[in-house]
């Protein structure tokens, strides 16, 4: 059965009461502070003229509201959910499984209720998800330098067009590239938000995206043209090192990074770029701030564009650039994370 927000008078009763018969269902935006919270959160209960209730995190950001830093709306509510749990759990038994809303409804679940509340905590749906794990099989396969019929049977694809069909949409190049004699290697690390796909040669990265990006297809494809098609799949000790320092990262160990970048741009968005990585964790910039301290202070659409264009996400912290009001913007891996990285790189400053 579908979810239907209540009335907001009941949802203001179960604010005023801190029920959590909604957690993670409905969200509070307060006119008076510019913040959204859990209908649990702690804080003094508004006033009632001052509260607009929602069903999702992504409908409170595209009003302009920031999360709380008290109830922290955007953590995993999904970790308590009986149904997201039982969903997990049988895609982490069959990763290679071609599931289907039947197979959602064979479990006695509602296709369309399971489709929003995983986009709701995780940013995509139980079938995305999925599909992405059949990928990573398959692209795990081809790193380690198997055949792409391997990949394909690896990934639960019956057809060998299909597999191609599903991983050059999904990575926007083709999984029969040649590794012989590659000067640039693709492979997959694993953050706790999110699979990240790293581009790098036997020195220095060229460029790292979340998986689900939509972008990605089109930067991979890029990267291709532009190495007159010399990469394979496989893994480099810049890699490793990447990888370490990715999960000191998010253990809260280490707050800046020393792998060797490689740019991809013109001379002023890499200028951009080289800003970018002079703003100090756990602090934020304004599209102008950087346009002014790169001399150009009417070029703050440009700062925005080229900001936009980095393809090295994290290591090159676009996410730390803001509206001029101090809200979040646009960020190709999603506000959902762009928020998570800002509260991660806030206990850098004891915030």
């Amino acid at each position: 059965m579908l979810f239907t927000l209540p009335d907001p008078d009941t949802l203001y009763t179960a604010l005023s009461n801190r029920d959590p018969t909604y957690e993670g269902r409905a969200f509070v935006g307060v006119r008076s502070t510019g913040i959204f919270c859990r209908l649990t959160c702690p804080a003094r209960t508004p006033l009632r003229q001052n509260c607009t209730f929602y069903e999702t995190v992504k409908e409170c950001f595209e009003a302009g509201y920031r999360p709380c830093k008290r109830c922290h709306p955007l953590g995993p509510a999904a970790e308590h959910d009986p149904m997201v749990q039982r969903l997990i759990k049988a895609l982490s038994e069959a990763p290679d499984k071609r599931w289907l809303e039947s197979d959602i409804k064979a479990l006695g679940f509602d296709p369309s209720t399971v489709r929003r509340s995983f986009k709701r905590n995780y940013g995509i749906t139980f079938l995305e998800m999925s599909r992405q794990l059949r990928l990573r099989e398959g692209f795990s396969t081809l790193s380690s330098g198997k055949r792409v019929i391997d990949a394909q049977i690896d990934a639960g694809f019956e057809s060998g067009s299909a597999f191609r069909k599903a991983f050059q949409k999904r990575f926007g190049i083709s999984p029969t590239m040649p590794t012989k004699d590659a000067l640039m290697w693709l492979d997959w690390i694993e953050t706790p938000l999110g699979s990240l796909i790293v581009l790098a040669d036997a020195e220095r990265v060229h460029l790292l995206e979340f998986l689900d990006r939509r972008a990605l297809p089109r930067e991979l494809k890029k990267m291709f043209v532009q190495s007159n098609g010399c990469i394979g799949f496989g893994r480099t000790q810049v890699m490793d090192q990447l990888q370490r320092q990715l999960e000191s990262y998010f253990n809260g160990t280490v707050q800046s990074f020393d792998i060797p970048l490689c740019y991809h741009g013109s001379h002023f968005t890499t200028s951009v770029w080289r800003e970018l990585l002079n703003i100090p964790a756990g602090e934020t910039r304004s599209y102008s701030e950087i346009a002014q301290k790169l001399g150009r202070a009417t070029a703050v659409r440009a700062v925005a564009r080229a900001n936009g264009a980095n393809q090295i996400a994290i290591l090159i912290p676009c996410h730390r650039v803001i509206g001029a009001d101090g809200s979040l913007t646009g960020y190709g891996g999603g506000l959902w994370r762009k928020q998570k990285l800002l509260e991660i790189e806030r206990q850098y400053q004891g915030g």
